[in-house]
């Protein structure tokens, strides 16, 4: 019998640990390939943990409540030799930007046999490998030696599926990637490094003194991860940030009349949410070099317009879900998406994969009452955009009969960007391009 080691799965940017919920096997089970094992919980998403192996569950090596760093062993599962030979590897979804060689060579492993490097031992390994890419691995006949070899771009530089396969696309030869390096932790310390010096300034976190009647409050893990991946976004990108007024009195009177038929007619809301996002997504088609990541020198062009839209949840934590390929939407899918975004979010029923992917990132601060705010980028885009509230303000309109006063629904768009790539013409053109799109709403549109 040999033994097959369940691992806590990487469950989205910047999440290092997670919290065991609910066994749903117990020792002596037999499990399937895909089975569900247990329940985990991260203060972000809730999700299953699948077994990628068939055979019986030997050992729990964590109780439920336990906190398990990702990457770590959670349980052992026992499989039978001559059942994992021939036992397919589990599929691989493909995604909007796989090529077809690339979905090949996954439909490939997929269905391969997992015997087809037996030579192929973790315990060989100087760093940790996922269940698929060892079955990829395993597949493509690639050894533990050339493994190592190969550049990961995932968290502590492991090696992703996308890795490996473009390594196997490339003919097993080694290609240079861009890796990410990931920002120490800065809550407590700041590890500045100086080019010219070669030295590294540590700056601790000042001390606080207590006074009577104080209260302390320990940050629960979500709020320590949006503290951490906040000062992060800081250190990483020299934010500046634009603003612009817009009159928008014609999308408001607009919306004002459709609301109530698409109400009754899709049975949802109609927010001013999806038409900001439909404005911002037209913006980025003129201008889409906003539309990008930065990986050590080199700067990534995306194709996809994702689009982050930042939500705030009862608990007072924030979520950023993502509205993937927007450009493709209608204004009524927009609104649709938007809300059952939301609505999730609120259930903390968002999946993994909602919050992963974005471009771009808009918040709306206009439902606190704020009219307009400084926003930081998320991480590892370059680029956010916060709408404040609508306001009625008394305005200087323009006839041909001459200037009058009046009243107008105003809202300020606030564009914080990475100054490293995005400098203040591309900055500013891009959210004046946003109002005007606002601005000139076409009174007479369906939906």
């Amino acid at each position: 019998m040999a033994e097959y080691k369940l691992i806590m799965p990487k469950m989205g940017e910047s999440i290092a640990e997670a919290t065991i919920i609910t066994w749903l096997k117990n020792e002596g089970d037999p499990i399937e390939i895909d089975e569900a094992v247990l329940e985990i919980a991260t203060d972000k998403v809730d999700s299953e943990v699948p077994s990628m192996e068939a055979g019986t569950l030997t050992k729990k090596l964590y109780n439920e409540g336990d906190v398990v760093p990702v990457g770590e062993p959670i349980a052992i599962i026992s499989t039978d030799a001559a059942a994992s030979t021939t036992a397919p590897a589990a599929p691989v979804a493909a995604t909007a930007e796989t090529k077809p060689e690339v979905q090949a060579i996954e439909n490939s492993v997929a269905q391969a046999q997992s015997t087809a490097n037996p030579s192929l031992n973790t315990a060989d390994a100087n760093r940790f490998y996922s269940p698929l890419v060892m079955n990829i691995a395993r597949t493509e006949g690639i050894s533990m030696q050339q493994l190592e070899r190969i550049q990961g771009t995932g968290k502590d530089g492991r090696v992703t599926k996308k890795d490996i396969l473009l390594y196997v696309e490339n003919g097993n030869k080694l290609v240079d990637v861009p890796v990410n390096i990931p920002e120490p932790s800065s809550r407590e310390t700041e590890n500045i490094p100086n080019e010219e010096s070669a030295k590294t300034i540590t700056r601790k976190a000042p001390a606080v003194s207590l006074n009577p009647g104080d209260e302390i409050i320990e940050m629960d893990r979500m709020r320590k991860l949006i503290a951490d991946h906040m000062v992060m976004s800081k250190h990483t990108s020299p934010h500046v940030t634009s603003f612009v007024e817009a009159d928008v009195t014609n999308l408001v009177n607009w919306r004002n009349k459709i609301k109530d038929g698409f109400k009754a007619r899709e049975g949802e809301n109609f927010t001013f949410t999806p038409i900001f996002i439909e404005a911002i997504v037209k913006a980025i088609k003129d201008f889409p070099l906003i539309n990008i990541s930065v990986s050590g020198d080199s700067i990534i062009k995306r194709k996809n317009i994702n689009i982050g839209m930042a939500a705030a949840l009862p608990s007072g934590n924030l979520i950023v879900p993502v509205i993937k390929n927007a450009d493709f939407m209608n204004l009524t899918g927009l609104a649709k998406t938007v809300n059952d975004l939301a609505s999730r979010a609120r259930a903390n029923k968002l999946s993994p994969d909602d919050i992963q992917g974005g471009t771009y990132t808009v918040t709306n601060v206009g439902t606190f009452g704020n009219v307009l705010g400084t926003p930081i980028i998320n991480q590892p885009q370059v680029a956010i955009m916060a709408m404040g509230a609508i306001v009625k303000k008394p305005a200087v309109i323009e006839t041909p009969e001459g200037d009058l006063i009046g009243i107008r629904h105003k809202m300020f768009l606030s564009h914080s960007y990475d100054h490293r790539v995005v400098d203040g013409a591309l900055g500013g053109m891009f959210v004046r391009r946003v109002a005007d799109y606002l601005e000139q709403w076409d009174v007479n549109r369906e939906v």
